[in-house]
């Protein structure tokens, strides 16, 4: 299934889609944010089948067991065969919940109105 056995890791997280550009992948490397079995690792380092990969993404780090190397980034629909997600469900609440903080909106008097307060204004000052 893999193409080698010997893949980078900045090379494999851009392969499986994790990240948009290798060189995106490094970076996140070398600011500490991946980790193969609980050791932050630097972009050069080899991943095998059997590791496991922790990304932090604040607010949450998500988890990854490599099923596949690949070298070669792949359409998405073959990702699976490669990486399972097995991010704990308490990780996974904590990021609903901030979506949902998110989507509640601003607050009423900050920031400029919005289209629909605009409409609203227009309309109640039209009625006189």
């Amino acid at each position: 299934m893999g193409d080698s056995e010997n893949v980078r890791i900045d090379k494999f997280l851009w392969a499986v889609r994790l990240f948009k550009t290798r060189s995106m992948a490094a970076e996140a490397c070398k600011k500490g944010r991946v980790q193969i079995s609980g050791m932050n690792v630097k972009s050069s380092r080899t991943v095998k089948p059997g590791d496991t990969i922790d990304i932090k993404t604040p607010p949450i780090t998500r988890t990854y067991k490599v099923l596949a190397v690949a070298e070669k980034r792949m359409g998405a629909k073959l990702v699976p065969d490669f990486i399972k997600d097995i991010t704990p469900e308490d990780q996974l609440e904590i990021l609903e919940m901030t979506r949902l903080a998110y989507q509640q909106g601003r607050r009423k008097g900050l920031g400029r109105p919005t289209k629909k307060d605009r409409r609203d204004i227009e309309r109640l000052f039209n009625e006189e």
